[in-house]
């Protein structure tokens, strides 16, 4: 069943590249629970099919990253891209599309999180497994506050929609 505005986020955990080390942050993938990044903040969160991929890389990240200011401007502590690939994917597609820093890419390489939002979606025919499917929302302290999935295309989920939410 597919997480609905106003329920709390499922427990899980999602790893993170990280460029630069700090106090609690080796370089490298790092593990962190949902539950405890989400805590007191209003974070937008964006999901995707995959790292590298045509409308993700050309559309939805660079959405984001160009929008961040705007997020910040409406009260967003932080943007959050999740996809069903490994830290160091999401570490190098964050660089590459000159994210690191605005946009933290967030891995869920089993796709569990994704599966406990009831986002995931069965791309064996494109030979890519389970995926997540195209959605933005917005989490106030867990809540969710805002919940766009897309049914095919990219327009619910654009960053410019959920900005027009908050």
């Amino acid at each position: 069943m597919t997480i609905q505005i106003g329920e709390q986020l499922p427990e899980g955990t999602l790893a993170e590249f990280i460029d630069t080390e700090t106090e609690g942050c080796t370089l490298g993938p790092n593990t962190f629970s949902v539950a405890d990044l989400v805590r007191g903040k209003k974070i937008a969160i964006f999901g995707l099919p995959g790292a590298f991929t045509p409308t993700c890389s050309a559309k939805h990240v660079p959405g984001f990253v160009e929008n961040a200011e705007a997020f910040k401007a409406k009260g967003v502590d932080e943007i959050w891209c999740i996809s069903v690939n490994d830290a160091f994917v999401m570490g190098a597609w964050g660089r590459e599309q000159k994210a690191t820093g605005i946009v933290r890419m967030m891995a869920d390489g089993n796709a569990a999180f994704t599966k406990a939002l009831g986002l995931d979606a069965d791309f064996s025919k494109h030979g890519m497994g389970t995926r997540s499917q195209r959605y933005s929302m917005l989490v106030e302290d867990g809540v969710v506050r805002q919940l766009n999935v897309e049914q095919g295309g990219f327009e619910v989920s654009k960053a410019e929609a959920l900005l027009a939410q908050i």
